[in-house]
């Protein structure tokens, strides 16, 4: 699996190409998957060779994938049919993100009540132990019970404030890989080339 120069010829016009080179499509996918060949996973390091480019390209113009392979695709197997493979697990892993957002937004919930509630105790417990603050042990017992109370705060304002958009922008990221344009090129054969052009986005 190798890296190719950006100035290969053939990436769509207006798009911006993400190549790899592989030496058969079955380096594409995970070996270990026993789903059928449209709902196989990608291979790992695929996968994070193809996120960590589209990730450095800009966000508003489609994406491309051109595969080069060395060798010709296997019986039963042609263009579209890996397209669509690719396609399909990105938009699985775009409905994976969205579901791991939904269940941080969630737990940022549960923890704001509890932290919430927390904080109120302290600060009432605080409350009741004022008139003994002369005393140098209540005064600190007193601030020590408001340090907790805001400490509590912390993690649902981790969640709220910065754990959640990086899983936003790799959704969005992942739902642009499921419907970019994906070509197959075989290396022996330059003039050769399938193009799948991604399903219409729906509505």
């Amino acid at each position: 699996m190798k890296l190719l120069a950006r100035n290969l010829p053939g990436p769509a016009v207006g798009s911006h190409p993400i190549q790899l080179k592989l030496r058969e499509v079955s380096q594409l996918f995970n070996s270990l998957d026993p789903s059928p060949f449209n709902e196989q996973d990608l291979d790992r390091d695929a996968e994070e060779f193809i996120v960590s480019w589209a990730r450095e390209l800009p966000r508003r113009q489609p994406l491309h994938l051109i595969l080069h392979l060395e060798k010709a695709l296997p019986a039963g197997k042609d263009a579209a049919s890996v397209a669509d493979a690719v396609r399909h697990y990105f938009v699985y892993r775009a409905t994976i993100s969205r579901l791991e957002l939904r269940q941080l937004f969630k737990q940022g919930r549960t923890s704001l009540l509890i932290g919430v509630m927390f904080l109120t105790g302290c600060l009432l417990l605080g409350r009741l132990i004022q008139p003994r603050e002369a005393q140098a042990a209540w005064s600190i017992t007193g601030e020590g019970l408001t340090i907790c109370g805001w400490v509590a705060m912390w993690r649902p304002m981790e969640i709220y404030l910065y754990d959640w958009w990086p899983l936003r922008r790799r959704g969005v990221l992942l739902g642009r890989l499921g419907q970019m344009k994906i070509d197959l090129r075989l290396a022996k054969e330059p003039g050769a080339s399938a193009e799948t052009p991604p399903p219409p986005a729906q509505a």
